[in-house]
C-alpha cells in the first residue's frame, strides 16, 4: 500500500481533471498549481508507485513517450495530434476487429490510435 500525501494529490487530481493521457511533464507542470514545490523526480516516482496499485494506467503510442491516465475507464481509444502531439481519449471503438486475425488466431485485446489534426491545429 502507498501512502497518501500532498503530492501524490496533486499528481491523481492533474490526471483525473486532464480527461486524456498526459506526459510526465505535463503531470508535473499541472501538479504544480497545486503542490508547488514538487520535482519532476517525485512525479516519477509517484507514476511508478500508481502504475503499481493501479490507479493510473500507462498509454503507448508508438514513437512517442509514455503517457499516463485514469486506469478502470470504460473501453476506448486514443487521437494523436501530428501538429501540437497532444493526444485525447476517443471513447468509441468500430467493433469486429476480432474478423481481422487470420485464420486460426484468436485476438484478445487491440489498441487503435488515430492520427490527424486537433481542433486547434486544423484551424491554423
Amino acid at each position: 500500500m502507498i501512502r497518501n500525501s500532498r503530492q501524490r494529490d496533486a499528481i491523481r487530481a492533474a490526471i483525473a481533471n486532464a480527461g486524456r493521457p498526459l506526459l510526465p511533464q505535463e503531470i508535473h507542470k499541472l501538479a504544480q498549481q497545486t503542490a508547488p514545490k514538487l520535482g519532476i523526480a517525485t512525479v516519477y516516482r509517484n507514476l511508478q508507485a500508481l502504475q503499481e496499485t493501479g490507479e493510473i494506467n500507462q498509454v503507448m503510442i508508438p514513437g512517442d513517450s509514455p503517457r499516463f491516465e485514469l486506469a478502470q475507464q470504460p473501453h476506448h481509444h486514443h487521437f494523436k495530434c501530428t501538429q501540437c502531439g497532444e493526444v485525447t481519449t476517443l471513447y468509441a471503438c468500430p467493433g469486429k476487429l476480432a474478423e481481422l486475425a487470420p485464420e486460426g488466431y484468436q485476438m484478445h485485446s487491440h489498441e487503435l490510435t488515430l492520427y490527424g489534426y486537433c481542433g486547434e491545429c486544423a484551424d491554423t
